[in-house]
């Protein structure tokens, strides 16, 4: 150990611990022959490359009529990149119809041939100069000094029917002087040995083949490094996706002339252009080295106490080809030796998921910081007490966030259970023989309840005036910077995004139900269409929600278009296929809706939400409040503000219990309150006449009455069925409406003109049919007055007014539902006959 209390790296073979025999020959031990991320030849040292395979990140050009090798990251070959930015076309319509014309032959190939024809037989070595090969062009020369060459052309030329192949191993081109080197090669040879030649016998076989874009080799680097890299190479390939041949070359050329990575010059500081892929492949490849010389040597070579989480096989859940995680944790946050060992011993033995690592090192952490402030500093697990474990479960009460938010309540149960199920575990398994049984949960006293989600938590609707305004600029959804794979047509991607947007918006499905469709998921019945979909959450499966012919339409549409995408095999059963072969998941990453609808909403030039500022402008709207899971708000609030009941929108929400559904219909005290202070002051007796009061009276005779406010105490006192004149409100002293019962008021004139046209047909008495015109006319009085008062009002103020009317008639709402009237069954009666 170094003095700083970190470990000492072996630095070089003369280390008295290094055997550079044994450690080449336990790695060649240890290599798979049989590895196959593409094509691998293990003689050579040369990675061929497979572009079928998805485990390769190379591809080849989007042009359809070009078979060049591009990178990742690049859709186009710089060929035809030059030809799309000179013409400026649109980049599908340039992948269709373009057609490359290229001068250069692939892989440093000769393919035009010798010139020499006799008796219809044409010479198949490569053409070297005056349309002749090496071989007769040298003769050429020889008889062009003696003034013969004319008669050596017609006479004397033979074809040669037979090539000879490239003294490097492996390479495709035939050879095309007498030193049994191709073109490329030649000039290689030529590059290497300016001066002082090296027998091309001995220099060949040290030479890779001519290299593609997706093609590497290892047989110009050490013995050693050789083995190394191709060890790790086999390592990592568990590790990612994808195998990325480019940074591997370029480590390739850097590494020449290093012996191993288990010194400190192979290192990051070490490469020529250190860019984000070529760094993240060499920390990956020293990464398994360093793990695989801890095997071999039985040393650490890191802090024990910083754990490699690819090195214990942590691994993420979701994916049909699991990855190991990348990345280290500190376990010298830790203070207690005891717990930070119990936790090394549980992470390297039980190898669990990654959720269920990350939240137990965080439990543990919190416990570690709780247990250092009590007496003793909780270093001795045989002084512990119960007292201490109740500490324990507190901190967990009070937990917060590393953004210094609170927990929900779930999460910090979740956090005591990781945390107490370790302790159970280091128990069971003997490495907590010494720590005190009174270190124990109590089912009762450390339990942490659930707590309800407040009202507002529902309240994260996007208004729909907001989504009137995003509808308004749906063309622009999918276009530029757009998550998904390169090689799809701009134009699907669009519409694919569009038809995303248009279902999280009418149907209020999550997120990964909208990616998870089913390819055929519409179903029509009498002449209704349903959406056919699956409640993940619940593990409620072929779900029908009713939808409108507009939202199927759009669903057609793109099932229409899908239909003509060349798209991984492994989605064809999605209505939103895996845009990539790399995808963890067969259908579209939810994650790609969240993202490409972020970039969409921060282009938009302005949102607006409701209301205005002091001086009549519009407000902005926050664009953060837009996600995909808030249009499930959106559309329950929608459902709820029109008067859907509870119970059908509890079905079409798919919830478990009403009472989330229920929490729709309600408002905060909080708007509750804001929006009974703006009306208070808008209330007028029944001539239409100001008659202010304050919140705290109207909020008391807000449901005394359908049509308005009463004060009449009788009434008030009975819940507003108490009325001694009937509900003949427009008729009454105590009446005071506002803004707020306006549509109830309008309503009820209809009513009341419908029944004076019945009392009229029916022939009833003038009396009945005068009271009928009286109620009508001080109720149209009322309803003058009031929209007279409104329209007075500035724009600002009269749209918080009929916002605050809004939120009342809604709370009224949810609290008049009536339940239908039961019959109660005497089951004790013996049944009639």
């Amino acid at each position: 150990m170094s003095a700083a209390g970190q470990p000492t790296p072996l630095r070089s073979p003369a280390t008295p611990t290094w055997d550079t025999h044994g450690w080449k020959a336990w790695l060649a031990d240890r290599i798979d022959p049989g590895w196959r991320p593409g094509e691998w030849d293990a003689r050579h040292w040369l990675f061929t490359g497979d572009l079928d395979s998805p485990r390769t990140s190379s591809s080849t050009c989007r042009t359809r009529r070009c078979d060049q090798v591009v990178i990742s990251g690049n859709v186009f070959c710089t060929l035809c990149a030059e030809h799309l930015r000179v013409g400026a076309q649109d980049p599908d319509t340039f992948a269709a119809t373009f057609t490359p014309d290229r001068e250069r032959s692939a892989r440093g190939m000769v393919t035009a041939q010798c010139c020499i024809v006799r008796g219809g037989v044409r010479c198949v070595r490569p053409r070297h100069c005056k349309g002749m090969c090496a071989t007769h062009y040298n003769a050429w020369k020889y008889h062009a000094v003696k003034g013969t060459e004319q008669a050596w052309l017609r006479d004397r030329a033979q074809p040669f029917t037979e090539t000879i192949p490239c003294l490097v191993p492996t390479c495709p081109s035939p050879a095309y002087n007498s030193r049994g080197l191709c073109n490329y090669h030649a000039r290689q040879w030529s590059q290497d040995n300016p001066t002082k030649p090296t027998d091309v016998h001995r220099w060949a076989p040290q030479q890779p083949p001519y290299l593609d874009t997706h093609q590497f080799s290892l047989l110009s680097l050490d013995d050693l490094l050789r083995h190394e890299i191709l060890y790790a190479l086999q390592q990592t390939d568990q590790w990612t996706r994808t195998l990325e041949p480019h940074p591997i070359r370029s480590l390739v050329r850097d590494l020449t002339g290093a012996t191993t990575f288990l010194t400190d010059d192979t290192g990051p500081a070490r490469l020529a252009s250190p860019h984000a892929g070529a760094v993240r492949t060499l920390k990956r490849l020293r990464t398994a080295i360093h793990g695989a010389f801890e095997e071999f040597s039985g040393r650490p070579f890191t802090d024990p106490d910083v754990l490699d989480l690819r090195a214990i096989g942590l691994r993420t859940t979701n994916g049909s080809r699991p990855r190991r995680m990348p990345g280290t944790a500190d376990l010298r946050t830790i203070r207690q030796p005891w717990l930070r060992d119990l936790m090394r011993h549980w992470a390297t033995t039980s190898s669990p998921r990654t959720d269920i690592f990350s939240n137990t090192m965080r439990a543990v952490v919190i416990a570690s910081r709780t247990l250092a402030q009590r007496p003793g500093k909780g270093l001795d697990p045989a002084a512990l007490h119960f007292t201490d474990a109740s500490a324990v479960v507190d901190a967990f009460r009070t937990a917060l966030r590393r953004d210094g938010t609170a927990y929900r309540s779930s999460q910090r149960r979740a956090l005591a259970g990781c945390f107490f199920q370790l302790i159970d575990y280091g128990r069971r398994s003997g490495h907590l023989d010494t720590l005190a049984g009174a270190f124990t949960r109590d089912s009762v006293q450390h339990r942490i309840r659930l707590e309800e989600t407040d009202e507002d938590g529902i309240g994260k609707a996007i208004p729909e005036s907001v989504i009137r305004q995003l509808d308004a600029h749906l063309h622009t959804l999918g276009l530029g910077e757009v998550q998904g794979r390169r090689d799809v047509p701009a134009a699907d991607l669009q519409l694919l995004y569009q038809t995303v947007y248009i279902l999280l918006r009418d149907t209020g499905r999550r997120p990964l139900e909208i990616a998870s469709l089913p390819r055929d998921c519409l179903e029509t019945d009498r002449g209704q269409t349903s959406l056919i979909w699956n409640n993940h959450k619940r593990r409620r499966h072929r779900r029908r929600l009713p939808v409108t012919e507009s939202t199927a339409q759009a669903i057609r549409t793109w099932q229409a278009r899908r239909s003509h995408l060349q798209l991984p095999a492994g989605g064809d059963a999605y209505l939103f296929p895996a845009l990539s072969a790399y995808s963890s998941a067969p259908h579209l990453g939810a994650n790609y809706i969240s993202e490409t609808l972020r970039l969409w909403v921060d282009s938009l030039p302005a949102l607006h939400t409701e209301g205005v500022d002091a001086d009549g402008a519009p407000l902005p709207f926050d664009r953060t409040l837009i996600y995909p899971y808030a249009f499930r708000h959106s559309y329950a609030q929608r459902h709820a503000d029109a008067g859907t009941p509870v119970d059908v929108l509890r079905e079409l929400m798919d919830h478990h219990s009403i009472a989330m559904t229920q929490r729709y219909y309600q408002v905060s005290l909080k708007r509750k309150r804001a929006a009974v202070t703006a009306l208070s002051t808008q209330v007028v007796d029944r001539l239409g006449h100001p008659a202010p009061s304050s919140p705290s009276s109207y909020d008391l005779r807000s449901v005394a009455v359908p049509y308005g406010g009463c004060t009449e105490p009788s009434n008030v006192k009975a819940g507003g069925d108490a009325c001694p004149l009937r509900f003949q409100c427009a008729g009454c002293g105590y009446y005071r409406p506002d803004p707020s019962y306006l549509p109830a008021i309008e309503q009820h004139i209809n009513e009341l003109r419908a029944d004076r046209e019945t009392a009229r047909a029916m022939d009833a008495a003038d009396f009945i049919i005068t009271a009928l015109t009286a109620q009508i006319t001080a109720f149209e009085q009322v309803v003058h007055r009031m929209k007279t008062r409104l329209a007075a009002l500035p724009a600002g103020e009269r749209e918080e007014i009929e916002h605050a009317s809004t939120i009342l008639r809604k709370a009224r709402a949810a609290s008049s539902h009536t339940l239908l009237p039961l019959t109660v069954v005497d089951r004790t009666q013996e049944p009639t006959s």
